[in-house]
């Protein structure tokens, strides 16, 4: 034992467990979550956002993000294993079992739900967890390996954050709190569609029915193109409900056109190459647009 402890692999050992617990939230994606989820708190806010709300509100939905996660890597050890671009994760190269899993999950997740219980509010806290059980079961136990349209029914938990953020500071789900739901929903089936069509012969293997798996490619690239039409017109309806102004207007035609542009080119010319810049785009192009809106937000005062 001395001799391990002076070489330093218990201290390396345990940093690696913890990169895997950290590896099975799914960091890229619970960021993405928390920062539509904290632009929501900022534009419900008249003025700043109360600390309290903003800190623990941003806590809970984090950790209860990062729990619904690794439930999914849990359910889909199998599936990530046969995949390229999942194999690395902890569960299917044996790094963690599933009861260190689901403890984690429950210990993870049930912490956050405290946290927005008593420091934020109880609509918050329920909406929240009624997210973790559309992603964590609906979406992962029943929709994933039933349909080829599990993107487009199950982005409902996907497009939550906002909603939860506004709820944060307000209390209530109001029509704006609806609207910047919308876009997420929107947006997530075009998303996700070109990740799929670039890594289809990965779904395949896997067997999960993916659309280009279960449609064809064809069909599949016409959908990207028909749904980013579809989130086109849903990004300008913040401008038309009155809940932003021109400089948000003028952010989303601009970024809103760029998005065409790869969806009409992945219909016409399609390419592997091509698919993968649209997916890319499609993560800064969400960024950008509740960007836009915060800072229309601010300027209106």
């Amino acid at each position: 034992m001395s001799t391990e402890l002076l070489s330093g692999s218990a201290p390396r050992s345990w940093l690696h467990r913890a990169r895997s617990f950290y590896a099975l939230t799914k960091p890229r994606v619970v960021s993405l979550i928390v920062f539509t989820a904290v632009i929501g708190m900022m534009l419900a806010a008249p003025g700043m956002v109360p600390l309290q709300a903003l800190l623990a509100g941003t806590a809970g939905i984090a950790l209860v993000a990062g729990a619904a996660a690794a439930i999914n890597c849990l359910v889909e050890q199998k599936i990530d294993a046969r995949m390229r671009r999942t194999s690395w994760r902890p569960l299917p190269r044996g790094e963690l079992t599933p009861l260190e899993t689901v403890v984690f999950a429950g210990a993870v997740g049930g912490f956050g739900l405290w946290l927005l219980a008593h420091y934020v509010n109880a609509l918050t806290m329920w909406l929240t967890f009624a997210t973790f059980v559309g992603y964590a079961v609906v979406y992962t136990v029943i929709l994933k390996p039933l349909t080829p349209q599990n993107i487009v029914i199950g982005g409902a938990s996907g497009a939550m954050p906002p909603v939860l953020g506004w709820a944060a500071v307000t209390g209530e789900v109001s029509t704006e709190a609806l609207l910047l739901f919308l876009i997420i929903f929107a947006w997530t089936p075009p998303h996700f569609w070109s990740l799929a069509l670039y890594r289809t012969e990965d779904y395949a293997r896997a067997g999960v029915p993916m659309l280009p798996v279960t449609h064809g490619q064809v069909y599949t690239r016409l959908q990207v193109l028909l749904y980013t039409l579809i989130l086109f017109g849903v990004s300008l309806l913040p401008y038309a409900a009155r809940m932003s102004g021109l400089p948000y207007l003028a952010a989303a035609v601009v970024l809103g056109v760029i998005y065409l542009g790869y969806a009409v080119r992945i219909h016409l010319a399609y390419s592997d190459a091509l698919a993968r810049r649209c997916f890319r785009y499609s993560i800064v192009y969400l960024a950008a647009l509740f960007a836009a809106l915060l800072v229309d937000h601010y300027l209106a005062f």
